[in-house]
């Protein structure tokens, strides 16, 4: 279902239409609009998992222009996406969705690969 972005000009009709990541609706909505909001029109969007927190792992989401070599790439509704070889087996499975309550909006992800998460529910294990 993935792809290896060796070939940085494959045309973004040849790639996958879904990936290692689930994502929403509500979250692609989400993801175009700030895509909208830039003048490049080439961005997508960088699905990573970085050290930090309390917990030693927390989800990284930033606009990229292009991929890297080693990225699984997918095209999901026009938007690219990509994320990196040590990423990819935290987030395999992953599906992330926006939220919006009365304390706030944001992105939430549901991952099955978390053993441990903080009690402030930004960081995991």
């Amino acid at each position: 279902m993935s792809t290896d972005a060796a070939n940085e000009s494959t045309p973004a009709a040849e790639l996958p239409t879904s990936g290692p990541v689930v994502l929403t609706d509500a979250a692609l909505e989400q993801m175009r609009t700030a895509l909208e909001a830039e003048p490049d029109p080439d961005l997508g969007i960088r699905v990573a998992v970085v050290g930090g927190g309390c917990a030693g792992f927390q989800y990284s989401m930033n606009l990229e222009k292009g991929s890297r070599p080693g990225d699984t790439v997918w095209v999901q509704q026009g938007i690219s996406f990509f994320v990196d070889k040590l990423s990819i087996g935290y987030l395999a499975g992953c599906q992330v969705d926006w939220v919006s309550s009365p304390m706030g909006a944001g992105f939430k992800f549901t991952n099955p690969n978390v053993t441990t998460t903080c009690g402030c529910g930004s960081s995991f294990a």
